[in-house]
């Protein structure tokens, strides 16, 4: 079992001592955390995603902070601010929550514009900057967010740019019948209400095997010819009559590396095109706007996603 796969198992028993369920949702979440990317967790309310969120942030090597998103919430309760220190006669830094290894926003479209743009430079670039002044972020700095799509009163839908700043956007669907028959076993009674469930310390995923992971990852090869089918993938985003925005470089980027672990997860020494066809959905649909006319016929992103896999030839 190589690094990559010994990861898989051990966010999978992690995640599966809190959350009941959402199986296929593992190897997106294993993906997203090896590749360094921000994951959009997205769904109905009470399907577990700021569960889902808690518990894969908890997991995981260093600090952790959560932030509800609301309409109130100022671009300075995420990122801090200088307050004036009478005895040295200077203003020092009082840090926010963005100060951190993971950083959980719950409900991130209930907040503003204004706040929603003071994550942008801290998700590029890992580095924010305060009253003209830029502080480094750790290394491991990784944003989990939730929001419910089906929810419009006082929610200010994610721009483009944010939008592209995620690697990936996991949908969580309703349960199956047996999974939520064991929520209901696990989660029914009074005393359930009163206490978090959190995961057992031994389940925790160290430091040492998500950097054996990732470097596993960066040793499996990819060839000119699966870049150059990357790169038509993109073109015919652009190119598509019922997309108004493709998918852009950065998010190309994003396909290519997530491609690549997906191929370390089974095993293989390089990638082939099942591999960018198997994490496509979850890297590019979020990162698509939609013409009118696809709104009319009701289209979605993932549906334009097989569309644009089906028009692209694959490379032998």
């Amino acid at each position: 079992m190589n690094p990559l796969e010994e990861l898989s198992t051990r966010i999978e028993q992690h995640l599966g001592s809190t959350v009941i369920g959402l199986r296929e949702l593992i190897r997106a979440v294993v993906i997203a955390v090896v590749a360094r990317g921000h994951v959009l967790v997205e769904g109905p309310p009470g399907l577990g995603k700021t569960l889902l969120g808690k518990s894969l942030a908890g997991g995981l090597a260093g600090r952790f902070n959560r932030i509800q998103g609301t309409a109130d919430l100022m671009p300075a309760d995420i990122t801090g601010v200088h307050v004036f220190d009478a005895e040295s006669r200077k203003f020092t830094l009082h840090p926010g929550p963005i100060f951190t290894e993971v950083l959980l926003i719950d409900e991130i479209n209930r907040a503003g514009p204004k706040t929603q743009s003071a994550l942008l430079q801290a998700m590029e670039e890992r580095q924010v900057s305060i009253d003209r002044q830029t502080y480094r972020l750790p290394p491991e700095f990784m944003v989990i967010a939730t929001q419910n799509p089906h929810e419009f009163e006082g929610t200010f839908p994610l721009p483009e740019s944010q939008l592209d700043r995620f690697m990936m956007r996991i949908d969580v669907t309703y349960p199956q019948l047996a999974d939520e028959g064991l929520v209901l076993e696990r989660y029914g009674n009074v005393a359930a209400l009163t206490t978090s469930p959190t995961a057992e310390p031994d389940t925790r995923i160290s430091a040492e095997l998500l950097a054996a992971a990732r470097a596993c990852a960066d040793g499996v090869h990819v060839s000119n010819q699966l870049r150059d089918y990357i790169l038509a993938v993109a073109q015919a985003s652009r190119e598509h009559a019922q997309i108004t925005l493709g998918l852009s470089t950065r998010g190309a980027l994003a396909l290519l590396r997530a491609a690549r672990v997906a191929a370390g997860l089974r095993g293989a020494e390089f990638v082939v095109p099942d591999d960018v066809k198997l994490v496509a959905p979850w890297v590019i649909a979020h990162r698509l706007a939609l013409a009118p006319e696809a709104l009319l016929e009701d289209r979605d992103g993932r549906e334009l996603v097989r569309a644009l896999l089906e028009r692209v030839p694959v490379p032998r």
